[in-house]
């Protein structure tokens, strides 16, 4: 007879542990983040569905400009968008390419005188507007 108590009271146990699981495992209500400098305490909560999270910096820290701040962004080459990278290697290997107009390499003449005409026609249509709509002045 003392087995079948036995039995029954382990039995029953696992059920109130999960009882007892239930009620602490509702989330806290309220959550606080607190930056404390040197020997500072952490502050206590102020209900018992608070918790307070303190992070602990040097007193040499508490008048500065926050490090992630501090310190520019990097422009290396990781940091940067891969259009932008993209956009980086197309311009330097450009030189020398034909069409490049760049006194280096085998096809620089060739792209001088496509931007030197293409120049002239724009200018050369810039003209032809300005004689063909005169200005209101004259």
């Amino acid at each position: 007879m003392v087995r079948w108590i036995l039995v029954a009271a382990l039995a029953a146990s696992p059920a109130m542990a999960q009882e007892a699981e239930k009620t602490s495992s509702a989330p806290p209500q309220r959550t606080r983040s607190v930056t404390v400098y040197g020997k500072e305490e952490c502050p206590k909560p102020e209900t018992e569905n608070e918790v307070v999270v303190c992070a602990r910096k040097d007193e040499s820290e508490r008048f500065r400009i926050p490090s992630e701040l501090r310190n520019p962004p990097s422009q290396e080459a990781a940091a940067q968008s891969w259009a932008n990278r993209a956009e980086t290697m197309m311009e330097v290997n450009r030189v020398g390419l034909p069409d490049s107009c760049s006194p280096v390499g085998t096809g620089g003449q060739t792209g001088c005188n496509q931007q030197l005409l293409r120049q002239w026609y724009q200018q050369r249509k810039a003209q032809q507007q300005a004689e063909q709509f005169p200005r209101a002045g004259d």
